[in-house]
């Protein structure tokens, strides 16, 4: 495997968000941390268990619009049969954050009992918002505040420190930048996460890229391939072991350039600019409703 596609990018800034993160959470009752649907396990950063600890906290699959219902509906088994309550919604359009606010009122119920039980009704839920680059955080906390009050750009990055906002209810939220883990001891999770644009693309190879993502794509909704594309999936190569690469991913980058019109002189095709436009269609959403990775 090509060493581009092992992913370890981590920031200053993100060090410094985990020690804001720890020093920050006894100001809050509850976590909540966002994730993609689309990936819901390489989204999450693996030390968010340890630092949150015995806080309360909702896992929030955004972005749940262009994943697939039924693999997200196994997902949020998935975390209800592990102890964690899940909701899925579109913070963009606003869908489905009606199912955010039950989740919030489930785990908070207690607390809540106990406030009114010491006289504190007019406490107010306060909340942390946590999640990795690009997944939708500012989205979250627009919907919630009724008001653009975080800086929203479909980019790794934007968020650097943390800012209180005050929700339409009157509630708190707590915003923390994005937080990667420091390395994926899993190339697959680098991946992953670079097919959603929560890696920048110039740390990596483009065309490797969307080689692997088409092979994935192969396996699990070739109908997306062939209806997007109108690429033919039969007689393409085995990929014989990793040193030799994606040969069955290159074969269909080539199809769809080809197909694309995407040549350049001597009628050789452009595997760069197809390989860019696969990427970029599928993070627009325009392959349909796509889910990566399933619960196991």
């Amino acid at each position: 495997m090509p060493e581009t596609t092992r992913v370890q990018w981590f920031p200053g800034h993100m060090a410094k968000t985990r020690r804001i993160m720890q020093a920050n959470l006894r100001l809050v009752d509850v976590v909540v941390e966002i994730t993609d649907a689309r990936i819901p396990f390489s989204s999450r950063n693996p030390e968010m268990d340890r630092l949150v600890g015995s806080k309360p906290r909702i896992i929030l699959l955004n972005k749940a619009d262009a994943a697939d219902e039924t693999v997200t509906s196994q997902w949020i088994d998935h975390y209800k049969r592990n102890g964690i309550i899940a909701a899925a919604a579109d913070c963009r359009s606003g869908k489905g954050l009606n199912k955010f606010n039950a989740a919030l009122e489930a785990v908070t119920a207690d607390m809540r009992a106990n406030w009114e039980s010491r006289g504190m009704n007019g406490r107010r839920v306060r909340m942390m918002a946590a999640g990795i680059p690009n997944v939708g955080k500012s989205s979250f906390i627009n919907r919630l505040a009724g008001a653009k009050r975080a800086k929203v750009e479909d980019r790794p990055g934007v968020t650097r420190g943390k800012q209180w906002v005050t929700l339409e209810d009157g509630s708190e939220l707590l915003d923390m930048p994005g937080v990667l883990a420091p390395k994926f001891e899993d190339s697959l999770v680098g991946e992953r996460l670079a097919f959603t644009g929560a890696v920048r693309d110039e740390i990596l190879d483009t065309e490797y890229l969307a080689c692997r993502f088409l092979e994935l794509m192969e396996a699990d909704y070739p109908q997306s391939l062939v209806s997007r594309y109108g690429v033919s999936l039969d007689g393409l190569p085995e990929n014989i072991d990793e040193t030799a690469g994606c040969l069955r991913g290159f074969e269909l980058l080539e199809r769809i350039g080809k197909k694309r019109g995407f040549l350049m002189s001597g009628g050789v095709i452009d595997t760069q600019r197809a390989a860019s436009a696969v990427l970029d269609e599928f993070r627009a959403g325009k392959l349909g409703r796509i889910s990566l990775e399933r619960p196991k």
